[in-house]
């Protein structure tokens, strides 16, 4: 079901609102958070998220591109790959 899952990997200098923003973009979307994790740094906010997109009636490129649209408005570096990809480079 890899194939379904994406990884998102949000990070950048902490500040209000960033999980808020990134979940309710996810949901506007229509993908479900499966797992959610996430820590601070000395100030640096780094975010790992499991979402499935099998109901979403959006595609893979276009949920991508609106989660780095919403990073870019949070000052945030956002990373979004396919899970089965993500997983593949780590086996290497």
């Amino acid at each position: 079901m890899s194939d379904q899952q994406i990884i998102v990997t949000v990070s950048g200098i902490d500040k209000v609102g960033i999980v808020a923003k990134v979940t309710t973009a996810l949901a506007q979307y229509e993908v479900n958070i499966e797992d959610i994790k996430q820590t601070l740094m000395q100030g640096h906010f780094v975010m790992f998220l499991l979402g499935n997109i099998e109901k979403s009636k959006y595609s893979f490129k276009e949920i991508k591109e609106n989660l780095i649209n919403t990073g870019k408005e949070l000052g945030m570096e956002v990373w979004v790959q396919r899970k089965e990809i993500f997983d593949n480079m780590h086996n290497i």
